[in-house]
């Protein structure tokens, strides 16, 4: 298994005024090759959760283990942590400052070392992977639409070869296309490199359709990890800590409401689709 959080617990500003518990005695296991979902409202614990991940946070209560090793030991190599579980910021704003897409992308790798070629052969094939192309390589990764800045901060880490892969909200602001886009990318890119994903979303149609887990939080806990279909059953309980469930969910509902013999659990519009037309051709 490649990450193990074993009751963790995070204070912010501890011991003054200002003192406010973002995590609470969390605890989960997290298997190679996983695809997971992390979802809750604003302000439940999420991006809290993912910076302890990669060492960008360190717990106040707990440990953390990745691939059997104690990320808080003395002599444990925080660099080989981030190279390996790479985080994908919200804002691509907050990750990308070079003067172009390239030099950007050849950061991380430069940094874990690698020579000149090395590194060049990393950032090109990592941008190659999110689909940039050759003309967009010297250009201000600022001019760049939110889209594409994003795809090149995903390129960013995957220069670095990453086991896990952990991203933050990553179709925030973007249109519908643009949102699918990014997601397509990200199932295509665990499909082919075989890692581990962490979605962090608060959109349960975008999780639903994608994730095989799905851990939700709300107020620095984790209320529920399980299927999505385990999860979702639970909708009346995700609305009461402010959170939907997918569409679906409640139109299958309210057909078996009326007497519809549906199966309730459809997450997305082609499994709701399919379930409508098998009752249909069975009566």
């Amino acid at each position: 298994m490649s990450i193990i959080v074993d009751h963790v617990s995070y204070v912010y500003s501890e011991g003054n005024a200002y003192e406010s518990k973002a995590l609470n005695d969390i605890s989960f296991q997290i298997e190679d090759g996983e695809f997971i979902g992390l979802i809750g409202h604003t302000g439940s614990g999420k991006s809290t959760l993912v910076q302890h991940l990669n060492g960008l946070l360190r717990a106040t209560g707990g440990s953390i283990y990745y691939n059997g090793a104690d990320i808080y030991d003395l002599d444990y190599d925080m660099k080989t942590l981030r190279s390996k579980v790479g985080l994908v910021f919200q804002y691509p704003e907050h990750q990308l400052f070079e003067v172009d897409v390239f030099q950007d992308v050849c950061f991380g790798p430069k940094n874990l070392g690698l020579t000149k070629a090395e590194t060049e052969l990393s950032a090109y094939t990592a941008l190659k992977q999110v689909g940039i192309a050759d003309e967009y390589f010297y250009q201000s990764p600022f001019d760049l639409s939110g889209g594409e800045k994003r795809k090149v901060a995903i390129a960013g880490v995957l220069a670095m070869k990453p086991e896990v892969l952990i991203l933050d909200e990553p179709t925030a602001g973007l249109d519908p296309r643009g949102r699918d886009e990014i997601l397509d990318l990200i199932a295509r890119l665990r499909e082919e490199n075989g890692m581990t994903i962490i979605l962090v979303s608060h959109s349960m149609e975008d999780v639903a359709k994608y994730v095989g887990r799905i851990m939700v939080m709300n107020h620095g806990g984790l209320v529920y990890d399980d299927t999505p279909k385990e999860v979702f059953k639970y909708y009346h309980e995700l609305e009461a800590i402010g959170l939907e469930a997918p569409q679906t969910i409640y139109i299958m509902n309210q057909l078996r409401a009326k007497g519809l013999p549906v199966r309730a659990e459809a997450l997305t519009t082609e499994e709701a689709r399919d379930e409508i037309l098998r009752v249909y051709h069975r009566a």
